[in-house]
């Protein structure tokens, strides 16, 4: 993909546009920094030749990163990027949480709770509700990632 930027252009957004800090530590509760003074839109690393990039916000984090590398061609700048999970072990919890819980929710009704079965199939409801919509805000926010970054970076196929 291409940039309509020029090599310079494109390291002074990254620049202006960038809060420099650990991916890891992003994504946890210790950094409150951006609850606060949040003013740039992505937060991660990158040098001259690549850059690990997420969303900057903890009220409502992704656990999705740009990862990519650029270099100037003919005065044009060509990017390679992909949007991928920063950690597994998150992605995974986000998707697969509301099912464990649908099935221990239905153990406690099956073994300890017989006389609520009405409110068993409410709960379950509900449950699935939350299990689809989970993953649906996920790509959601995986999509808005990549779309914010074609459009500051005015990235062009």
């Amino acid at each position: 993909m291409e940039s309509k930027l020029s090599l310079s252009e494109f390291r002074k957004r990254l620049e202006n546009n960038t809060e420099i800090g650990s991916l890891k530590i992003n994504l946890s509760l210790l950094r409150l920094y951006p609850k606060f003074r949040g003013v740039k839109p992505f937060y991660g690393l990158f040098d001259d030749k690549s850059f690990r990039l997420t969303v900057n916000s903890t009220t409502s984090p992704t656990h999705f990163i740009v990862k990519g590398n650029y270099k100037n061609v003919n005065n044009v700048i060509k990017i390679n990027y992909t949007v991928e999970p920063n950690s597994k072990a998150q992605l995974i919890w986000a998707y697969y949480s509301p099912i464990i819980l649908i099935l221990a929710i239905n153990i406690f009704f099956l073994f300890f709770a017989r006389g609520l079965r009405r409110a068993s199939t409410i709960v379950n409801l509900f449950l699935l509700f939350m299990a689809f919509y989970s993953r649906w805000r996920e790509e959601r926010k995986r999509k808005k990632l990549e779309q914010k970054f074609i459009k500051l970076f005015e990235i062009i196929e």
